[in-house]
């Protein structure tokens, strides 16, 4: 039977139920008065499914067809045939549904199915899905059975496949960890961890893995809605996997999980701290998490180089085990500091009661309502009983930030995450102008692929950008802020092969289920300030005009903005960089030869005086401001406490000005012929 062939009420229901009806996307909205009328239709459908003939409707959509025809035992019995067991265990519970619920099942799959770039199941979608007869307790079930499956695969009790599981199994997975995982489920932790070892490895020497259609499924169930656990067991199966491109691939998708957890802080807050000390016999194993974290061993008072002989050789799983939790723990910081930091842009207070005990707090300003609307500044969690805040310079006074970036100096703490030396970045009158955009950070070209790792690495999305046929040429990055409730985006295009330029910055927000542009007035200080400084850092970091080979290229329109930007105004991030030279430059043994004036740190050397740009860490030296090409091999700071570093341009700079300050020891012929020149 052929689509012609079809009754026309056959034809209509076919396009309802697959949602390419012109007048309507759901069976509710189809406007037919009783679906009795429709069972002879439906029967067509169902008819031509189990027979294998065209038209032939998707899986769910033939589902909601049987239950309008009756023909639910002749389906499921066809299907049963041909798709694993806990793909025919979730039909099985949506067969026990009306078909009302079945069409809304049907109709919420597809929504994420067509929907492209590809975005999660709606958090209101896996709400309704586990408000169903049967589907929870279905989704539990069919990740124990699965388990199960990757037990008896890994005992060798049935023969090693790379297709454990079929494409509706693992579709069907995906869904089950889905909902485990919006829900937080407390069974879910342990389980998901075996699973995802199991299917990681093949019981065998193969570099093959059982299923990795669903380590890649549940990689993306974790991005949607991501946990600690979740995220740990992926970095196991990262590091357990002999496969050669699937670490590669994890990695790509820990870069928008990482920061997808961040909007879920009442989830990221209740890490454990990894902190433990265990004692085998003499020797005792210490996991600390002062700054990074460490698994150290000792015996008494006193610390050892490595893992004692007698221990290696008596508990070599536990010597396994505390490694694997030493790098989970530092991990977990990493995760955790993340989420602290978008906190700040969050329109409901986080619960950062949750975080008393946990040493990373310890390091971080917070902010207490002493009184209605008078917050006071502390170092740690030690107020009790009052609200809570992050402490930001955004809502400080000058003379406060100072004083507290006196405080990490001279304490040497190592935040978690730049927070007393953090930049703040204020509406300016050029954006109170433009209104709707800002140019703040407009036409800098940059290296293309630098700035979309670190779109990812800060939580933006955006799409691959090509010359090819076909392939677009400009784009958006995208970040989501606010819990939902903002989104920033930074326009940029193409320039030319390997290179990108830059645009405008722009702000939306939500509005239903949709985004509308917002003056720049009315977006949050703290949203706009976020939002800029990750902007500036994508400029600072991938820009070319940081990088001093430029100077010997080719006249051109790329030389040309190399040489405008490369010793230009500062920038916020320069500013604080300067800020943070100025309280480390009497700390240094180069003190006497070192100058703050402007732009620059001038250093005086024996040969010649030179000017360090604090933006870009270009050189150019004093008479004559001519340019010096030092392409540094390190970033070495000596030992030197530095506040913060996290995008390494100020140990580059205080590499330069150690070089410098000692010039008539340089040897390498390169650097003394540009300084002997005239």
């Amino acid at each position: 039977m052929t689509y012609t062939e079809l009754s026309a009420l056959a034809r209509r229901l076919y396009h309802v139920l697959n949602g390419t009806a012109r007048d309507t996307g759901t069976l509710a909205g189809a406007n037919i008065p009783d679906l009795r009328v429709m069972a002879p239709s439906a029967r067509e459908l169902v008819d031509n499914a189990t027979n294998d003939r065209h038209p032939r409707m998707g899986t769910w959509p033939t589902v909601v067809a049987a239950g309008i025809a009756g023909m639910d035992a002749e389906l499921a019995a066809w299907l049963a045939e041909r798709q694993g067991a806990v793909a025919v265990a979730e039909q099985a519970v949506v067969f026990g549904w009306d078909v009302g619920r079945r069409a809304r099942f049907s109709e919420l799959l597809r929504s994420v199915a067509e929907t492209l770039p590809r975005t999660p199941m709606p958090a209101g979608g896996l709400d309704w899905l586990a408000e169903q007869p049967g589907y929870l307790g279905f989704a539990r079930a069919a990740l124990e059975s699965a388990e199960a499956r990757v037990g008896a695969l890994q005992a060798g009790e049935i023969p090693y496949t790379t297709r454990l599981f079929d494409d509706p199994e693992v579709m069907a997975l995906g869904r089950a960890v889905r909902l485990a995982l919006h829900r937080d489920e407390t069974w879910l932790p342990g389980l998901l961890d075996r699973l995802v070892r199991g299917i990681a490895v093949a019981p065998t020497a193969a570099k093959t893995l059982p299923s990795q259609a669903l380590l890649y499924e549940i990689a993306r169930a974790t991005e949607d809605f991501p946990t600690p656990e979740a995220i740990s067991a992926l970095r196991t199966a990262a590091r357990i996997t002999r496969h050669a491109g699937v670490p590669k691939e994890l990695a790509k998708k820990f870069k928008r999980i990482e920061p997808a957890l961040a909007e879920r802080l009442d989830v990221a807050f209740r890490m454990p701290d990894g902190r433990l000390r265990e004692t085998f016999g003499e020797h005792t194993a210490v996991i600390s998490t002062d700054g990074a974290v460490e698994l150290s061993w000792w015996h008494g008072d006193r610390r050892l180089k490595s893992v004692p002989a007698a221990v290696r050789r008596d508990h070599p799983d536990d010597v396994k085990r505390l490694k694997d939790l030493a790098r989970q723990a530092a991990q977990q910081q990493v995760t955790l500091a993340r989420a602290l930091e978008a906190g700040y842009t969050s329109q409901t207070p986080p619960p950062y009661r949750q975080l008393e005990g946990n040493p990373v707090t310890d390091r971080l300003i917070w902010e207490f309502e002493v009184a209605p609307g008078v917050w006071q500044a502390q170092l740690g969690l030690t107020v009790p009983d009052v609200p809570v805040r992050l402490w930001h310079p955004a809502r400080a006074s000058v003379e406060e930030v100072r004083a507290w970036r006196e405080v990490v100096q001279d304490k040497e703490i190592r935040q978690p995450f730049k927070q007393a030396f953090r930049e703040v970045y204020l509406l300016t009158p050029a954006e109170e102008a433009t209104r709707v955009y800002s140019g703040r950070f407009e036409n800098h070209i940059v290296h293309y692929s630098q700035i979309r790792a670190l779109f990812k690495d800060r939580g933006w999305t955006s799409r691959y950008m090509g010359f090819w046929d076909g392939g677009h040429d400009d784009g958006e990055a995208r970040r989501v802020l606010a819990g939902g409730q903002w989104r920033a985006t930074l326009s940029h295009h193409l320039y030319e092969e390997g290179y990108a330029q830059t645009s405008v910055v722009r702000f939306h927000r939500r509005a239903g289920s949709s985004w509308e542009e917002a003056p720049l007035t009315e977006v949050p200080p703290l949203v706009f300030s976020e939002a800029m400084r990750d902007a500036d850092l994508f400029v600072g970091v991938s820009s070319i005009m940081s990088e001093p080979e430029w100077a010997e290229r080719e006249q051109g329109e790329l030389r040309h903005y190399w040489e405008t930007n490369s010793f230009a105004e500062l920038s916020s991030s320069a500013e604080v960089r300067r800020d943070a030279l100025a309280r480390l430059l009497p700390r240094l043994t180069i003190a006497d030869r070192c100058t703050l004036a402007g732009r620059f740190l001038v250093v005086r050397g024996d040969l010649r005086t030179y000017k360090i740009h604090l933006g870009s860490a270009n050189i150019l030296m004093e008479p004559n401001d001519a340019y010096l090409c030092i392409v540094a091999k390190t970033t070495a700071s000596g030992g030197l406490f530095l506040p913060f570093e996290e995008d390494g341009r100020l140990s580059l700079i205080l590499s330069k000005a150690f070089l410098l300050a000692d010039d008539t020891a340089i040897t390498d012929p390169s650097i003394t012929r540009q300084i002997t020149a005239a």
